[in-house]
This record gives C-alpha cells, sequence and structure tokens, in this order.
C-alpha cells in the first residue's frame, strides 16, 4: 500500500469511527464526508495530505470556503468537521498538536432563521380542510410540529405509541438515534386524537407511524415538504421551509420568557450555541419594539457628546 493510500483511508477511518460511536444517520455522514472532501482537496492544493495541515493553513481554507460562497454557517460545519477529523487524528497518534482546536469560524449570526409570528402561524394551521380526512392529517401534523418543535425527520418517524396522550408526553428519536421527551399542548392532543379516529376508520390503525398517506404508507420527507408548502400558499405565506415551524416554535418560547437550557432540551440541540440563534432572533425583536415604543430611543443630545 502506498504513503498516499494510508494517508486517504485516515478519512475513510474516521468516517467509520464516527458512525459506529456516534450512530450517525446517513445524511449527516455524508455532510462529514463532503465537508472532509472539502478539506482533502484543500490540502493537495497547497502540495499536503489533510493530517499534515498547520493552523495557519486551516485559516486560509476557512477563507478560500468563504470566497467560494459557502454560507457561515457551512463553513462553521465544514470546521466543525475537520476538528473532529484531528481529534481522531490525535487520539489514534497520528499527530502530536491540534491544528484546529479553538479556530475560529464566520459568524454563523450572519444567517438568521424566518419564523411566523403567532397570528401567521395560526393562519396556517387553519389552512387545512379539516372535514376531510387529509385535511385533517395535515392539521394534526402542523400541530404536533409548532407545539413540540421536532424536526421533519423525526416528525415523519413517530409512532403512535411514541404519544402518552395522559401525560401529554411524546418520544421523540433524533439525531443519532438520541432520544428525548417533549411536551404536547392540549391543542395539538386534540387533533392528533382527532386524526387517530379518522385512521381507525380508514383501516390504517395497526399501523405504527402517526401520519401516513390515503393508502395508509408513511409519510416521507417530500410528501410532509409538499403538504407544508401547500397549506403555506392557502394561508397566504411565502417562504416557508421545513424548518419554519421548529424556528418558530424556538423563537415563541424564548419571546415568552422561556430559558436557552429548557429550549435546548426540546429542540435536541447537543451545544447551546445552535440554540443562541434564536436569542439573536428576539434580541433583534426587543430592540425593534424598544425602538418604537420607549418616548426617547430616538432622542439624541449633540451637546451631551
Amino acid at each position: 500500500m502506498t504513503e498516499q493510500k494510508r494517508r486517504r483511508d485516515l478519512v475513510r477511518e474516521f468516517l467509520a469511527y464516527i458512525q459506529v460511536e456516534r450512530g450517525l444517520a446517513a445524511n449527516s455522514l455524508e455532510s462529514y464526508r463532503r465537508d472532509l472532501a472539502r478539506l482533502t482537496s484543500f490540502a493537495e492544493s497547497q502540495g499536503k495530505q489533510a493530517d499534515e495541515l498547520s493552523r495557519p493553513d486551516l485559516r486560509h481554507w476557512i477563507a478560500a470556503l468563504s470566497r467560494e460562497g459557502l454560507a457561515p454557517s457551512s463553513v462553521s460545519r465544514a470546521v466543525s468537521a475537520a476538528r473532529g477529523f484531528f481529534r481522531f487524528l490525535m487520539l489514534d497518534g497520528h499527530i502530536k498538536e491540534h491544528p484546529a482546536e479553538n479556530l475560529d469560524t464566520p459568524q454563523r449570526m450572519a444567517y438568521l432563521p424566518r419564523f411566523l409570528t403567532e397570528d401567521e402561524i395560526n393562519q396556517l394551521l387553519d389552512a387545512p380542510d379539516t372535514s376531510t380526512a387529509e385535511g385533517l392529517r395535515d392539521r394534526a401534523m402542523l400541530e404536533l410540529m409548532y407545539a413540540t418543535g421536532l424536526r421533519v425527520s423525526e416528525m415523519i418517524s413517530l409512532r403512535m405509541s411514541d404519544v402518552n396522550f395522559e401525560s401529554g408526553l411524546i418520544l421523540c428519536r433524533g439525531k443519532g438515534s438520541k432520544e428525548r421527551r417533549v411536551p404536547l399542548g392540549k391543542s395539538a392532543i386534540h387533533w392528533v386524537e382527532q386524526y387517530r379516529g379518522v385512521r381507525a376508520r380508514m383501516g390504517h390503525e395497526t399501523r405504527p407511524q402517526i401520519f401516513l398517506t390515503s393508502m395508509g404508507k408513511p409519510l416521507t420527507r417530500q410528501t410532509a415538504w409538499s403538504i407544508i408548502k401547500r397549506c403555506a400558499a392557502s394561508a397566504g405565506l411565502k417562504k416557508i421551509s421545513p424548518h419554519t415551524l421548529r424556528h418558530s416554535f424556538a423563537t415563541h418560547l424564548l419571546q415568552r420568557g422561556a430559558d436557552s437550557r429548557s429550549v435546548q432540551a426540546l429542540l435536541g440541540h447537543s451545544d447551546i450555541s445552535t440554540t443562541q440563534i434564536y436569542t439573536h432572533i428576539t434580541d433583534n425583536q426587543l430592540r425593534l419594539t424598544y425602538d418604537r415604543h420607549h418616548p426617547r430611543a430616538r432622542i439624541f443630545h449633540k451637546d451631551e457628546e
């Protein structure tokens, strides 16, 4: 085996390691593979292998990613993948120093997720025609997503046995197969129970997943997204993404006084910094509210400089 082949295998060994150790989903593993391919490509352009890169090299890599037009969040994700890779190399004895440790990345807050106002949420929830089985399913799905902040992938994999209607809790399996319990509000419970009755009448009561097509098959991510998009169009709402309900859930909780640690647990974020993006959203709203309503917010006295 050539030296070049041996070095390339380090990335493959790392990917196999995190797949086993962290139980990553296929799409998360693919993100790591793609980001480390960027790192390897950059190293080759410098006449080096990835495990030979120094801290200054990595700073140049980050700058190159930004020049390519990658969003700050994508650059931060790539740097996170590189950190994990170099940490693995240290643990395995391939390198003696961690070149990516405490490496600065572009501010992720350059991107603020879109969220709906409470009035817009109500318009979206009212959009499905609940006189039909399909509309009742759509209403129950939207209510549950807004009530819990679940990702679309988490929502479509929910089973009826994961819902405790008496205690108002659901068991969610998130990224890396991590489980968390999330409260379910009375409105969401009501609509899910209504849909459960419709499922039974359609002969689908034995199906494990909650949300099904009219043929009794589990919803796919694409189908769930098309439902959200259709309901948004019916409600006159634009630029709605699959994550909009999740963003709205977190933002509204913080706006009404929830602490960020509790919201972190509800969302299933492993790092509080991921949750803190919503704090910036609510800070911006506080600033706008203050400037709009405080009687002296916009008064400037030049003689007091």
